[in-house]
């Protein structure tokens, strides 16, 4: 059997995984704090018709003879690079201008990362709490949800570039929105900022959100690491997807004449075994 059948194959394969990265790249173009994949790509094994010692006359070779046997997707890397920030009329709306991640509660009470910071507010038992759209809790820097009084408005409620949480006082002065912790100490609420040592490591689980893995690290709490650079929040703005249109519809044509190209590999093979079949003696 001609190895280009199965070399082919395997680049057929790849950029079918290529153009399937690149698809859900251009349909979360509009995904507020979306990420883009890119496609990486690893040569297999190399099979050696001849050696770099010597040839068949026993004289010294200076280069080998190797024949590839074609390619694998090696990962799909997420590219974390800064997306556009939008302006919106919903005060609730945080962008972060940085490294950071937001960090929520899902509903089985895992706290997972995001850079989605369209937040609503939603009634609970004693004021309001700020939620994701699925209506998972947004947690401050003591993995604490925030939640507003039932005193003050949702407009009352500013978030400054440090992420620090405040309510408007009677005289329209700003008062920093605490909290108390278990052990009774009381804290100024913050919102609670994180950043990995690998976040192309974070395990993507869907609806924008990441979860650590080993390969991400442990999050670090950007309030409890001043050496980290400090991210910025910016309230009243939404964080766009990072997906350049332009770069997509380049990277989508190369992937489809590489996968014609392999397919045509594969068709020259077959035309070339149906010769040979028809060979007589």
């Amino acid at each position: 059997m001609m190895r280009s059948l199965w070399t082919a194959a395997s680049g057929m394969l790849a950029q079918q995984t290529n153009l399937d990265t690149i698809s859900n790249n251009l349909a979360n173009v509009n995904t507020a704090g979306y990420k883009k994949d890119t496609v990486e790509f690893k040569s297999l094994l190399y099979q050696t018709l001849q050696s770099t010692s010597t040839n068949a006359a026993g004289e010294n070779k200076p280069v080998p003879a190797q024949v590839g046997l074609g390619t694998r997707t090696a990962s799909i890397t997420t590219v974390f690079a800064q997306g556009g920030l939008q302006e919106s009329p919903n005060d609730t709306y945080m962008a972060i201008e940085g490294s950071g991640f937001f960090k929520v509660r899902d509903m089985d009470g895992n706290i997972c990362y995001t850079r989605d910071g369209s937040f609503r507010v939603q009634p609970v038992e004693n004021g309001t709490m700020l939620c994701t759209a699925e209506g998972y809790p947004v947690l401050d820097q003591n993995n604490n949800p925030i939640i507003i009084p039932a005193e003050y408005r949702t407009d009352d409620v500013t978030v400054d570039k440090e992420g620090n949480i405040f309510v408007a006082g009677a005289n329209g002065d700003k008062i920093p929105l605490t909290d108390v912790l278990p052990d009774g100490q009381i804290y100024n609420k913050k919102m609670g900022l994180v950043q990995f040592n690998n976040p192309a490591g974070l395990d993507s689980v869907g609806g924008n959100l990441y979860r650590e893995t080993v390969a991400s690290g442990a999050p670090l709490e950007e309030s409890a690491n001043p050496g980290l650079a400090q991210s910025l929040v910016h309230q009243g703005y939404i964080e766009m997807s990072n997906v350049q249109v332009a770069d997509e519809m380049v990277n989508m044509i190369v992937a489809q004449r590489a996968y014609e190209m392999n397919s045509k590999a594969i068709k020259a093979s077959d035309e070339m075994l149906q010769q040979a079949n028809n060979l007589r003696g």
